[in-house]
């Protein structure tokens, strides 16, 4: 067997401030265009209460109608903290706490992806407590910021907390840090007093009912342009979660749900909501504002589907009420009761049904960019997965409290069912018609196709077959776009429910098999000087970056070969989650292992095999595609400190895609092996953000 060590040297030119040949190229790649972040507060120009800082403490007004909010604006001069500071206070209600966190503790806020120098996570909190509307408990509701994400951490900043109802929303210097999506209301007869340090905090004022901020437009020039591939919203607890695409008019439409804190937000339920996100070329994307907010306490939103009707951009979702209120307490009893007298669903003003709204609804848009609620309840499960088939008729996959096949003549109401055992399965399923083949994907893990002329009765399990094309993302969708072109985009599971972008091109097989590849107008910005390996392979010198881009070519000599690369941090360092990657020739099978020191990795199982690649960590694919004879491997290895580790996507011979997520891994060195295969061409190219 042969062996090839990368070791690790690390090159201080690369590894140092952008070189000037990288920011020439900073500009190049599929960027994000961002909204501002910027924002008018629109504070009133006379306050309720005036906590001037020349006093320590005093009384409040009281609060008349707390369903309509109240605001906090202050300067707060902020110091290194050595110990916890409450910097003010509502006894009982509301404290802002300055303090040091602990840096390894990512659970719900993410806080270590911003360290200051020393290692440390000062933060500052705003921590709300409420009174729950649904079974009385009070719990209290934090936002915070780590201070290393301000240019000048320390000294004097404006901070504006706001509870407008709906959300609970934290600014400093006029930029949203973070923000929550309240359930219940502060107690009122606990709004008497508040406490200051002020020493800490001066022109510190009270503001009934909230504040109205309006985003800033036109001041995002020195923004930073992240790439789309890998990309996560702002924010040190932000993330992307089930991501639902169309293709229409020549413009990619991308939604996605925004996750705060890893699904914890609205106290556990979510509090998930659509983002926008568009391109005509896949170069220049551009963020827009949110399509369908949260805008009431009762909202959180399920996955649902974009889809054309009426020469309208819609979109479906499904109020996930039940995950706050109880059944009882919803709309979904009058629903059903409906859809059993008659046969069909019908279509309700969410206003006039008497219990929270529940169930599908949508949005619709005339421009592609601007969004209204309708306000329709059109069914009673809560992720619609809406489609016009090839034939122009609307159909719906129902999953998460519903199940089976629909069909209606009308967005708004009137669905009947056409199967109530197929899908027989699936979180969230979506349709989408190739050539003489109809797909439907079913969440994190379940595939069917049949050819697009026979009926729904023939679906065939891929997955039981073991020929799917899950690749480490979660709840997958795919778009048809320019030239006949199809588009996966998911999510990836890091630490828990929601993470970053990803987006990989489709390839069909005569047979209607499909695999996955990179998009090249997606593919990461790398530096143009990196490093060559002679053809034999002997040794590399030093990796140019713990970020990079590894191609090689793999030569199979015989049926049986196998090719394993270990990517590794130093010698010195824990191995715990280090990687090895797998192809074995002979099984046409390729996987990702904990790598072990002196063995090779376990043998992992394909989602056939019940493996779970849609945790984005150890699994297998198998079936491979073109790898019986020479074909070419490419991968991206990236760290980022939000990440908390790295990603490894890799493509095999253009025709298969795979990714992983290694926690804490930092890798510093690869190790290569083969076994009746040679590899050539092995080049690496840095990362540039």
């Amino acid at each position: 067997m042969k062996q090839y060590v990368w070791t690790i040297g690390l090159c201080a030119v690369m590894l140092g401030s952008v070189t000037a040949c990288q920011q020439e190229r900073q500009a190049e790649g599929s960027r994000v265009e961002p909204l501002s972040n910027s924002w008018r507060l629109n504070l009133p120009e006379q306050p309720q209460a005036e906590l001037n800082g020349e006093k320590a403490e005093g009384e409040l007004p009281a609060p008349t109608e707390i369903e309509k909010g109240f605001a906090i604006h202050c300067k707060v001069s902020l110091p290194v903290p050595t110990a916890d500071r409450h910097l003010l206070e509502i006894p009982d209600v509301l404290d802002v706490c300055l303090k040091q966190h602990n840096p390894q503790d990512r659970n719900r806020q993410n806080y270590p992806a911003y360290r200051m120098k020393d290692g440390s996570v000062p933060v500052l909190e705003a921590g709300l407590t409420l009174k729950s509307p649904v079974d009385g408990r009070e719990e209290r509701m934090t936002v915070g910021l780590p201070l290393a994400m301000l240019e000048q951490p320390f000294g004097e900043h404006e901070l504006t907390l706001n509870f407008s109802g709906a959300r609970w929303t934290m600014y400093v210097d006029g930029q949203l840090v973070d923000n929550d999506f309240p359930i219940g209301y502060p107690l009122t007869e606990k709004m008497k007093n508040w406490k200051i340090l002020p020493e800490y905090v001066s022109q510190a004022r009270l503001y009934y009912p909230a504040i109205q901020p309006e985003r800033m437009e036109g001041n995002t020039a020195n923004a930073p342009r992240p790439q789309i591939q890998y990309w996560t919203p702002e924010g040190h607890n932000a993330w992307v979660g089930d991501v639902v695409s169309l293709y229409h008019q020549g413009r990619y439409h991308l939604f996605y749900l925004y996750d705060r804190r890893g699904h914890q937000s609205k106290f556990g339920k979510g509090g998930h909501y659509f983002e926008h996100l568009s391109t005509t070329d896949f170069r220049h994307w551009t963020e827009h504002e949110a399509a369908v907010p949260i805008e009431e306490q009762w909202e959180t939103f399920g996955t649902g589907t974009p889809f054309v009707w009426n020469d309208q951009l819609c979109i479906s979702y499904g109020y996930h009420t039940t995950r706050i209120y109880p059944y009882e307490q919803t709309t979904l009893p009058a629903m059903y009761d409906y859809l059993k007298r008659n046969g069909r669903t019908g279509s309700f003003d969410r206003h006039e049904l008497e219990g929270v709204a529940a169930g599908s609804s949508y949005s619709v848009s005339d421009d592609g960019v601007h969004f209204r609620k309708t306000g329709t309840l059109l069914h009673p499960c809560e992720n619609p997965s809406i489609y016009v088939d090839p034939e122009g008729k609307l159909k719906m996959l129902a999953n998460y409290g519903a199940r089976g096949t629909w069909a209606s003549d009308s967005v708004a109401g009137g669905w009947r069912c056409l199967d109530e055992n197929f899908p027989p399965g699936g979180d969230c399923t979506f349709f989408f018609h190739w050539g003489d083949y109809d797909y439907i994907i079913g969440g994190f893990t379940r595939l069917w196709s049949k050819r697009a002329a026979a009926p729904d009765s023939t679906y065939q399990d891929v997955v039981a077959q073991g020929l799917d094309f899950y690749n480490g993302m979660s709840v997958p969708t795919i778009a048809e776009v320019m030239d006949g072109r199809f588009l996966m985009a998911g999510w990836l599971w890091l630490k828990a429910w929601g993470g970053p972008l990803v987006i990989h091109e489709l390839v069909q097989m005569p047979d209607g098999r499909v695999g996955t590849k990179w998009m090249e107008e997606l593919m990461p910005v790398t530096a143009q000087s990196g490093t060559k390996v002679a053809d034999n392979a002997e040794s590399v010198e030093s990796l140019p970056s713990s970020s990079f881009l590894l191609t090689f070519d793999v030569t199979p000599e015989t049926a049986d070969y196998l090719v394993s690369l270990n990517l590794l941090p130093s010698a010195d360092k824990d191995w715990q989650d280090a990687c090895e990657w797998r192809i074995d020739g002979g099984k046409a099978r390729a996987q990702y292992a904990r790598a072990v020191r002196g063995a090779s990795a376990e043998q992992q199982r394909s989602l056939r095999e019940g493996g779970a690649p849609q945790q984005c960590r150890d699994y297998a694919i198998e079936n491979l595609i073109d790898t019986d004879k020479p074909f070419t491997v490419r991968m991206v290895v990236k760290f980022t400190d939000k990440f908390d580790g790295t990603l490894i996507d890799t493509e095999i011979a253009g025709k298969r895609t795979m990714i992983s997520y290694r926690e804490k891994l930092n890798v510093e060195k690869l190790t290569f092996q083969t076994e009746n295969a040679s590899i050539k061409n092995i080049k690496v190219l840095p990362l540039v953000n």
